[in-house]
């Protein structure tokens, strides 16, 4: 079952931490296909592909949070051996804060660091009501979110495919119901993008309540600074694992 939701473009048996990382609603593993190659050898990157997305189009998506992180973490057990991080972009922060919190709450082991991107804080969500919009909508919409190439959403066929998956993604942020657990004992980074007009800089500033130990980073770009940007997005996650990870220092 693991190698349904890890496809590891680059896999180093050998490394000391893993990193990972789950996409944006309506994104795929692919967004970090490149990082394997930005990381030190030390660290192998594990994009996740969540059902319904990339590769596992076929597949039924989530449209609730609570299974999907089930689901997520049952998967993961068996990279549970060594440190990992968790990086999620959008939906894949919450997903990731969730799946944090899972995993303590069952007692496993927890992430070293927790990297957060352009996601609004859990509890100060205030999503606008698009699963169950019109076709004309949605793509209004994505067009707007600046994340989604023309070309694309001009491909009428291409978007039969696409719009169910967003529907769903959409409804998993849009349906999640936050509930009030003790902050985690975890570091946790909070990035957003300076022009980012859907989750803004200020909707962030609530992440500094779900953790110990939290700092936030503001980079240039709009929502999805982290396509644009990646190499600096990379180095500054390798920046805070390096002192976590001892053998991170030496590579």
């Amino acid at each position: 079952m693991t190698e349904q939701w890890f496809r590891v473009p680059r896999p180093r048996p050998a490394a000391a931490t893993r990193l990972v990382c789950l996409p944006y609603a309506g994104g795929s593993a692919a967004l970090y296909r490149t990082w394997g190659q930005l990381v030190p050898s030390d660290v192998e990157v594990c994009p996740v592909e969540l059902p319904g997305h990339g590769w596992r189009i076929g597949e039924q998506p989530f449209s609730r949070l609570p299974p999907l992180v089930h689901a997520l973490a049952d998967a993961l057990e068996p990279l549970l051996d060594r440190p990992f991080a968790l990086f999620g972009h959008s939906l894949g922060g919450l997903v990731a804060f969730e799946l944090a919190r899972l995993l303590r709450r069952r007692g496993w082991p927890v992430p070293c660091h927790l990297f957060v991107s352009a996601s609004a804080a859990p509890a100060r969500r205030h999503e606008p009501v698009l699963h169950n919009a019109s076709d004309a909508e949605l793509k209004a919409r994505l067009l707007a979110f600046n994340g989604t190439p023309r070309e694309i959403l001009d491909n009428d066929e291409l978007m039969e495919l696409v719009l169910p998956v967003l529907r769903a993604d959409f409804a998993i942020l849009e349906t999640y119901e936050y509930h009030e657990e003790p902050p985690l004992d975890v570091p946790l980074t909070v990035l957003g993008g300076i022009h980012d007009r859907t989750v803004r800089p200020s909707e962030l500033e609530g992440w500094r309540g779900q953790s110990t130990s939290s700092r936030l980073r503001l980079l240039p770009g709009d929502h999805f600074f982290v396509q644009g940007m990646a190499a600096e997005v990379v180095r500054l996650v390798v920046a805070h694992l390096t002192p976590l990870i001892p053998s991170v220092v030496e590579s």
